[in-house]
């Protein structure tokens, strides 16, 4: 393969022919002499004191090496923490313990664990497991639990409230005040299962002669887990190594540390044993965080000309019955100050209330706040349309920020680095044929068919994040990420990073970016990632971060090896730094191109280090090691438009069209970002028109299984015409943004307003997610009485 202009170019990705070959390493696939199983118990009850546990039965079971409560590990791990303290909140973390000890608070939650010989034989053995509970009532709709008289969930927490946050900036009143209209609407952003096609697993093995434990494990952020898993067991961080290898997807529900994990390490340890357990997708289902879940209440205020002044947000947030690893800042700092998006909106204000509900916990989904803030703002856009009789593109126009006023601040906190939304909200019209389509739009009305328009325009803030703006925020640590690059002997390229993609295609770009920069051959350059005892210390793969952080530090890493490179080949070709230009992988003198020394010759010199191959006091070797904290946040852009037919006898929805145009600076591989835009978008999509998490007022999951929680397939996936603008950021040392959740962003607004926009003319205001056929038919029917 050519080594130049690598950076840009549509590389197939490096690590799909071990992934479509049945050659991926998952952590179900390990099974090491010995391992028994973990399989644990879990309450029937979404709220109910334990009153006693009678394990006698599961222990007479051949195969079975161990029965353990709650009780009796509550002094051996513990608590789950709480890693997102957010500040000026009033925040309460309530006990979370890895298993229930006292009281049972959601359907799923564990109360006690089997160990034994197989899997199959834990599992039968938990069906013996007997336990007396007494049932209290229950409580999921975050709204009705922060009420007075509500079923508490935690004496400690009055009104199941854990915090009230509230952000304000601009001018609010005054916006309010001198408004010619203000639209209300009551939205719910639905709550979802992340399904990941790989449920979770853990495997932990102890080595008593070293005292050491390694646990290979689900995660998207190795040496993150390691920490959290060392507070919970006690095991020191040094003793304790995290491996994770392939992971099958995780979209951020693999990113939080769970009680179940701590227990396998911990029952490794104490049984000097391996201990494997692998999750059901039920148990994924029931107890593997979900995300969204806010009832929103929404006021603009606009004039008459389609201008959106202010905005005033209350948003109910659903928690769950625990409150997870980041809860706290996904419904809050990674919510209100985006509510900005792409307009010059004067003034807003937000006040959140996390609400803790007998439910499984919510954390981080892709997208995770951004897709509430912007679903808000895109719903706004429309609504003030259809008030004003004003086309939504028109309106959208109107407000955007002028690309001249970057870098930009926002009434709320953050500073957009740059910015051009008009040019792709332009683009994404053109190539949808938008004046067309409208036409179209009002010959089919006369036809009696119901076609309908959706745009939706937004901004997204990633990249996360510079340490000292996230620290401040009440996050854990700081969110640098750190690699090696290591050039070999003979110019080969190892390159060692903190990220953990798992998915996202940074093996094969991270290559290009060292392949480009070194001028190596990309078959050359391998990236190596996953293994706390093999890569230095990083903050993961979540907030679209790795390719804008982690990447800026491979890229300066490459920058100070070829520091170090021009030195030795200067020394080698006896002439100053200053006279070589390097190129294609080959350093030349300037004004003699046929003077010079390939980067493999100039490596193989490095580690010989004779008199005449390294200078005077220069180290041996040829690597760098970067830690690198961007200095702020980058903010991924653009519009899509979704054209979508309405069935007015079943209230099914056909998308006929999809245009998607993202702008994430430069790209480093066109084909893996369209990827990761089309995969986002069918999310998003899902979310619109399918998927929903559902409780029953008893607390009972309903949608317990696939036949009941509808992930859309390629049947219901249209075909995505996908285009880019770039606008590069100012301050990443690639001019990258970062683009994993942006498709997830954008889609979900575009087909609700598609679907509103064809029931408009019949007087349909709004339909809350997911638009089904049943909720689209009694629309259509409740409209025409």
């Amino acid at each position: 393969m050519a080594v130049s202009k690598l950076f840009g170019a549509r590389v197939k990705r490096k690590e799909d022919p071990r992934l479509i070959t049945g050659r991926g390493n998952f952590t179900a696939d390990l099974t090491p002499q010995g391992t028994v199983y973990a399989h644990f118990v879990r309450s029937p009850y979404a709220h109910a004191r334990i009153k006693s546990i009678d394990v006698s039965g599961a222990l007479k079971v051949d195969g079975v090496i161990a029965v353990l409560t709650g009780r009796d590990l509550a002094d051996a791990i513990a608590p789950v923490p709480t890693a997102w303290q957010i500040p000026a909140s009033n925040l309460k973390v309530p006990r979370y313990t890895a298993v229930a000890v006292d009281r049972v608070r959601y359907v799923g939650d564990p109360y006690a664990v089997v160990v034994a010989r197989s899997p199959y034989v834990a599992a039968d053995a938990a069906g013996l497991v007997s336990a007396e509970f007494e049932p209290l009532p229950a409580v999921t709709d975050p709204e009705r639990a922060v009420q007075p008289g509500s079923p508490l969930l935690y004496d400690e927490v009055p009104n199941n409230t854990a915090f009230v946050w509230q952000a304000a900036g601009g001018d609010v009143e005054g916006a309010f005040s001198g408004a010619d209209l203000v639209v209300k609407q009551r939205m719910v952003n639905s709550r979802l299962q992340p399904t990941a096609i790989e449920t979770r697993a853990a495997l932990a093995v102890y080595d008593r002669f070293n005292d050491k434990a390694t646990v290979y494990l689900t995660t998207q952020n190795p040496h993150v887990h390691r920490l959290l898993l060392s507070a919970m067991t006690g095991i020191p961080e040094h003793k304790l190594r995290v491996v994770s290898h392939d992971v099958g997807g995780g979209f951020g529900s693999k990113i939080h540390c769970y009680g179940p994990e701590a227990v396998v390490l911990h029952l490794a340890k104490r049984l000097e044993l391996p201990v494997k357990w692998v999750e059901t997708r039920e148990e994924n289902f029931k107890s593997t965080i979900h995300g969204r879940d806010h009832v929103q209440y929404v006021e603009a205020a606009a004039t008459k000309d389609g201008r959106v002044l202010g905005l005033r947000v209350k948003s109910f947030a659903n928690l769950g019955a625990y409150i997870s690893t980041a809860a706290p800042g996904i419904p809050t700092i990674l919510f209100g100050p985006m509510l900005s998006g792409p307009y010059a909106i004067k003034g807003i204000s937000v006040e959140v209330i996390g609400a803790l509900t007998n439910t499984a916990p919510v954390d981080a989904y892709r997208g995770a706040g951004r897709p509430e803030a912007t679903y808000i703002l895109e719903r706004v856009m429309d609504l003030v349309a259809r008030e004003l009789n004003v086309d939504p593109a028109e309106v959208r126009s109107r407000n955007f920020i002028p690309r001249d006023r970057f870098p930009y601040q926002t009434p709320i906190a953050l500073v957009y680095d740059s910015g051009d939304y008009e040019r792709a909200h332009r683009r994404a019209l053109e190539l949808l044929g938008y004046s067309k389509w409208r036409d179209e739009q009002k010959r089919a009305r006369e036809r009696g068919v119901l076609i309908g328009i959706g745009i939706s325009s937004y901004v997204e803030v990633c990249g996360m994040g510079p340490s000292a703006a996230v620290r401040s925020l009440g996050f854990g640590l700081g969110l640098w990420e750190s690699t090696i690059v290591r050039v070999h002997p003979t110019g080969k390229v190892s390159v060692y990073i903190g990220g953990h993609p798992h998915g996202q295609g940074e093996e094969t770009t991270f290559a290009q970016i060292v392949a480009d920069r070194l001028g190596v051959p990309l078959e050359d350059v391998d990236v190596i990632h996953g293994d706390t005892d093999q890569v230095p210390f990083g903050m993961g793969t979540y907030g679209s971060r790795t390719t804008p952080v982690a990447g800026g530090a491979v890229a300066l890493a490459c920058n100070k090896v070829l520091e170090k490179a021009r030195k030795i080949a200067a020394h080698m070709l006896e002439v100053r730094e200053e006279d070589l230009v390097f190129e294609a992988g080959r350093f030349h003198v300037r004004e003699a191109p046929e003077k010079s020394k390939t980067i493999q010759e100039v490596a193989f010199a490095a580690y010989g280090a004779g008199a005449n191959e390294l200078p005077s006091g220069t180290e041996p070797g040829l690597e760098a090691t970067v830690y690198y904290d961007p200095p702020n946040f980058t903010f991924p852009f653009g519009t899509h438009v979704c054209v979508v037919e309405v069935d007015p006898e079943s209230g099914q929805v056909k998308v006929l069209r999809y245009v998607a145009v993202d702008d994430c600076g430069h790209q480093i591989n066109p084909m893996i970002v369209e990827g990761q835009i089309q995969g986002g978008i069918a999310q998003g999509l899902a979310q619109a028109l399918y998927e929903e998490a559902f409780y029953d007022s008893s607390g009972n999951l309903l949608t317990s299984s696939l036949n009941d929680y509808l992930v859309p397939t390629a049947v219901e996936m249209p075909d995505v015409v996908s285009d880019s603008t770039v606008t590069p950021s100012p301050h990443n040392p690639l001019g990258v943004k970062g683009i994993g959740e942006a498709g997830t962003i954008a889609s979900t607004p575009a087909v609700v307003n598609a679907v509103l926009d064809a029931l408009a003319h019949l007087g349909v205001r709004h339909i809350d997610m997911p638009l089904t056929p049943e909720k689209v038919f009694r629309a259509i029917k409740s409209a025409a009485r």
